[in-house]
């Protein structure tokens, strides 16, 4: 990653660095895998004071979250090609290419890629914090391999991450 905060080789300090341009090229950003998706960090609670997060992500077919629910923070997703299926507590709806979701806090939600391609996907968090659910539950991303939906005994550890991060499972409707 490359930050505007880097001079003669020496990290600013943290208050400077929040009066400085960040930027974060195509390919970096720290890269995990929860689930059978893929999740970089552009930008971080670290590196934006806790302003904001953004997430990259790319969203194989038939993965994407369960139902669940932010307690700590807002949530906007910008779709960048494919199509996915929203929750958004009681209904359903498909966006794609182009289309933009604002998630408040506290609304039970969630994405599923329904389709044949992978989606890609752009999130944004409001303050930051969540980008460390990804960090503390993803599986290192590994060149060259396919990520995997993981088993259900994995789950049990990963409520245990989402409830440090204010995160909570949510209800699917009855169909």
């Amino acid at each position: 990653m490359t930050e505007a905060t880097m001079s003669d080789g020496k990290k600013d300090d943290d208050a400077e660095r929040l009066h400085r341009v960040l930027h974060v090229p195509a390919g970096d950003g720290p890269t995990v895998w929860v689930d059978g998706n893929t999740y970089t960090i552009k930008a971080s609670h670290e590196n934006t004071g806790g302003r904001l997060a953004f997430v990259e992500a790319s969203v194989p077919p038939g993965c994407g979250p369960d139902a669940h629910i932010h307690r700590g923070e807002d949530e906007a997703y910008y779709v960048l090609s494919g199509e996915l299926e929203v929750l958004d507590g009681e209904r359903t709806f498909t966006i794609r290419q182009g289309d933009f979701v604002f998630i408040p806090r506290g609304v039970t939600h969630r994405f599923k890629n329904r389709g044949l391609h992978a989606a890609k996907m752009v999130f944004l968090f409001t303050p930051a914090g969540f980008d460390r659910f990804f960090l503390e539950a993803g599986d290192p991303a590994r060149p060259g391999v396919q990520p995997q939906p993981w088993p259900a005994e994995h789950f049990e550890g990963i409520a245990e991450i989402g409830a440090r991060h204010r995160w909570e499972p949510g209800e699917e409707p009855a169909n």
